[in-house]
């Protein structure tokens, strides 16, 4: 059931809740949080709505959706009431925010939340620099963005290591949960040994491709090269050296991967790119900090610090096997005139 409320406000579509609640004889709220969305009214807000409907069938939620409209329109609340089969195991608020109001979405969600109930946000496509200090982002326990939806992923990626504040987590970590338990669960078969160096293939672009080589440079401390793919899409292959050969986990296709091991057959694995459905449902599972994604962060900045180590340790040894030469002497003339 779908219930249209134009130019409304936000007492009368808690009204019309109770009244809804009443007609149906449902007498108390089995809802585990509140899931509140904040995007731009357009074709990716029923995108997200569709997403956490699916989600919300393994945790039954309120979702309010907060869809900034035109900010030069008249101030005005355009709001939609979702239950029943349109809504998943949950009851979705779209609330159509125009003009002065699009800039107060906060204001608008707070009547809403569920009473004694966590609140999640969800930002599905760009998110604000730093979630926690968004007005919405502060009534939320867990702030969730989504940097390979931005226009430019890695430097959305680049913002959220800086801006990291316990509760905050993004869906390109999300997507690296088949990734990180196939080459868990691979190294921990025979044999024990130590892995020297890394090689992260991915598209230029992949957010995921960054965490998954920085989450492997702290892991193993290893030397992790990150290599651009020619063909494929997201991450495509990761090669593991090792004194007794290498352990390599190709995606050519996006779909299938194949994980290779000395003396061992090669395997072919399910390893299908995740769905915003799938990664939103794992990200609901827990409501604590993840302190394996803020060490993964913290990691981007110590990965370039190494390559840039690196390099200048062999710039540094490079002078040092260099011979030296002699200062050349200034002409007095041009010696007077420099220190002047």
């Amino acid at each position: 059931m779908i219930i249209d409320m134009p130019s409304t406000t936000t007492s009368q579509v808690n009204a019309k809740l109770v009244q809804l609640r009443e007609q149906g004889g449902v007498t108390t709220l089995g809802r585990v949080l509140t899931l509140v969305i904040v995007t731009d009214d357009g074709q990716k807000t029923e995108g997200a709505i569709e997403a956490a409907n699916a989600a919300s069938r393994e945790h039954p939620c309120r979702v309010i959706v907060v869809a900034r409209g035109a900010k030069r329109a008249a101030a005005r609340l355009d709001a939609q009431v979702r239950i029943g089969g349109d809504a998943g195991a949950s009851e979705v608020i779209v609330l159509r925010l125009y003009g002065p109001l699009a800039e107060q979405g906060a204001s608008c969600v707070v009547p809403m939340l569920l009473p004694d109930a966590p609140v999640v946000a969800w930002w599905p496509s760009e998110a604000p620099p730093s979630p926690a200090e968004d007005p919405i982002g502060r009534l939320a326990h867990r702030r969730i963005t989504d940097s390979a939806a931005e226009k430019n992923p890695i430097k959305a990626l680049e913002q959220r290591r800086k801006s990291y504040v316990e509760g905050d987590t993004d869906l390109a970590w999300t997507r690296l949960t088949l990734w990180r338990g196939l080459l868990a669960s691979a190294l921990d078969l025979p044999p024990y040994e130590r892995v020297s160096d890394v090689v992260v293939t991915g598209e230029a672009d992949s957010p995921s491709t960054e965490l998954l080589a920085a989450w492997l440079a702290v892991s193993l401390k290893a030397s992790v090269q990150r290599k651009k793919a020619t063909q494929g899409e997201g991450i495509v292959s990761v090669r593991l050296e090792r004194r007794s050969g290498a352990l390599t986990l190709e995606r050519p296709d996006g779909k299938v991967g194949t994980l290779e091991q000395p003396g061992q057959p090669a395997r072919r694995v399910a390893l299908q790119r995740r769905s915003v459905q799938d990664c939103l449902t794992e990200e609901l599972r827990r409501l604590d900090p993840d302190e394996i994604y803020e060490m993964t962060l913290k990691g981007l900045d110590k990965l370039n610090k190494g390559r840039s180590a690196a390099n200048g340790a062999k710039t540094a040894s490079a002078a040092r096997r260099a011979p030296r030469k002699a200062p050349a002497r200034k002409p007095k003339a041009a010696a007077a005139k420099g220190s002047s």
